[in-house]
C-alpha cells in the first residue's frame, strides 16, 4: 500500500502561488490582489496541504467555500476575513466556489517600513478558522474600498511612490481589522462571558485535582486547546472582556491556590511552591511578591 505523502507544498514566492491557481502573473512580484473567482486549482494542489511565504488576506463574502487552518476548515456561509502568516499550513476545498478577494503580501514588500515590525502585534494573524472576523454592512464598505484602492494602485503605472502607498493602504487595513475584531469581541459579549466562565472551571479543575505535581503550571496553549480557541484569540477575547490577558488569569487563580495552601496547610513556602508546579521556589517567591507586594513567609505570618 503506497503511503500518503502528507508533506506540505512550499510556495515561496506570490508567481509561483499565482502558477498554482492558474492565473496570470502578478502585476507585481511581492503584492498581489486576487479575485477568488479566476482561481483554478488543479487536483494535485488539492492532494496537499500548503505553506506560504508571504502574508495573505482572505475577504469571502459568498455563500459557498471552505478554507482549511491546520486540522480544521472554516465554511464561508456568512462571509467573512481570515488573515495568515507566513509559515502557516493551509489547505483549500476545491469543490465549491467563493467570491471575494486574496490579498498576498511578501515579507520583503514591507520589510523596509515600520510595519515590519508593527504588523507583529495583529494577533489575529494566528487566530483559528473558526475565529474568523465577520463584518458588519458598513465594516464591508470600508474594507471593500480599502482593496479597490490597492486594486487601483497595482493597476497603475509602478513609479518610486507606489510602494508607499501601497503599504499606508496596507496598515490602514490591519488597524481597521483591529478595530472590526474588538467591536465583535464586544458584540459577543455574552458567549465571551461563558467561556470566561468555563475557563475558570478549567482552571479550578486543574488545580484541585493537583494536576500540577504530574504536568507542572497551567498554559495559555493548554487554556487554549481546551476551549477550542486559538492562543492569540484567547488572550485577545480575555483583554477586550477583563482588560486581562490569559497568562494573566492563570496568575491570579495560581496566587489564590497559593493563598489556601498558605493559610490552611503547613506546608513549607518549597513545599507549596512545588504543589503549584514550579520547578523553583525562587520563581514562585518572586511572582507571589510581585502580585500581592509581600513575600509567601510574610503573608502567612500576617495571619498569625
Amino acid at each position: 500500500m503506497e503511503k500518503k505523502d502528507n508533506t506540505p507544498l512550499k510556495i515561496s514566492s506570490i508567481s509561483e502561488m499565482h502558477n498554482l491557481l492558474q492565473l496570470p502573473k502578478p502585476l507585481h512580484p511581492l503584492v498581489s490582489l486576487v479575485d477568488n473567482t479566476e482561481m483554478s486549482i488543479n487536483k494535485e494542489m488539492l492532494k496537499k496541504s500548503f505553506l506560504m511565504n508571504f502574508y495573505k488576506i482572505s475577504y469571502k463574502f459568498s455563500e459557498n467555500g471552505k478554507m482549511g487552518y491546520g486540522q480544521g476548515y472554516y465554511d464561508f456561509n456568512e462571509g467573512g476575513m481570515m488573515f495568515t502568516s507566513p509559515g502557516q499550513i493551509l489547505s483549500t476545498d476545491g469543490n465549491k466556489e467563493y467570491c471575494g478577494y486574496t490579498l498576498l503580501v511578501h515579507p520583503d514588500f514591507i520589510r523596509s517600513y515600520p510595519l515590519a515590525k508593527s504588523i507583529k502585534k495583529f494577533g489575529f494573524f494566528s487566530y483559528d478558522t473558526n475565529e474568523a472576523l465577520h463584518l458588519s454592512d458598513q465594516e464591508k464598505g470600508i474594507i471593500t474600498g480599502l482593496l479597490n484602492n490597492i486594486k487601483s494602485e497595482l493597476n497603475t503605472a509602478i513609479d518610486e511612490v507606489s510602494q508607499d502607498v501601497i503599504v499606508s493602504y496596507l496598515e490602514v487595513l490591519l488597524n481597521y481589522s483591529n478595530r472590526f475584531y474588538r467591536r465583535q469581541f464586544l458584540t459577543r459579549k455574552s458567549v465571551n462571558s461563558d467561556l470566561l466562565s468555563k475557563m475558570e472551571i478549567i482552571l479550578d479543575d486543574y488545580f484541585n485535582r493537583e494536576e500540577t505535581l504530574n504536568k507542572g503550571l497551567p498554559t495559555v496553549e493548554f487554556l487554549a486547546s481546551e476551549l477550542n480557541l486559538s492562543p492569540h484569540y484567547l488572550s485577545d477575547m480575555l483583554r477586550n472582556l477583563t482588560g486581562q490577558n490569559a497568562q494573566q488569569h492563570i496568575h491570579e487563580k495560581l496566587i489564590e491556590k497559593a493563598k489556601e495552601y498558605l493559610t490552611a496547610t503547613s506546608f513549607s513556602v518549597s513545599e507549596v511552591a512545588y504543589a503549584l508546579g514550579f520547578e523553583h521556589p525562587q520563581s514562585f517567591n518572586k511572582l507571589f511578591k510581585k502580585k500581592t507586594d509581600l513575600t509567601p513567609l510574610n503573608y502567612r505570618q500576617s495571619f498569625n
